[in-house]
């Protein structure tokens, strides 16, 4: 599972010039399921993004996360992480699972994410999507589930 975690001010999601979702200051993380991904991946990649100490306290040291200042969190499906560019010029995403499987990892991180974070907000699965963001720093973490050592 790949994830890119951008730490914002304010996030949102647009389908057919309709506002679907919107956060404020938190995280907003683009999530990619790869083939064989597990539960187990959703629960790293979860623990690891409410857990990063990327926000700044009284010092202007980023030392806090998500956790520590009560922050929102958007979840957008983005199947794209898994593209391959090595070969050629069109990206490959054979690493990407199967829409129905990735799309139950999906809901499964989302489910897990409404139990740890107050204000979650979702982008829609398979739908075209316009994601408006104001990312703070600019901070932007990459994440892999498959890169745990």
């Amino acid at each position: 599972m790949r994830a890119v975690i951008q730490r914002v001010d304010r996030a949102s999601v647009i389908i057919n010039h309709q506002e679907l979702s919107s956060i404020n200051e938190g995280i907003l993380i683009l999530l990619g399921v790869e083939r064989e991904d597990t539960e187990v991946d959703a629960d790293y990649i979860l623990k690891k993004a409410i857990n990063l100490r990327i926000f700044e306290d009284e010092q202007d040291k980023m030392n806090r996360s998500l956790l520590d200042i009560n922050g929102a969190m958007m979840v957008v499906s983005q199947f794209t992480l898994l593209g391959d560019c090595v070969k050629g010029r069109r990206p490959s995403f054979v690493a990407a699972e199967e829409p129905a499987k990735a799309n139950k990892l999906y809901e499964y991180f989302v489910k897990k994410a409404k139990e740890k974070v107050n204000s979650l907000a979702t982008g829609k699965f398979q739908e075209m999507m316009k994601i408006e963001l104001v990312n703070n720093g600019p901070v932007t973490i990459l994440l892999n589930s498959r890169k745990i050592i």
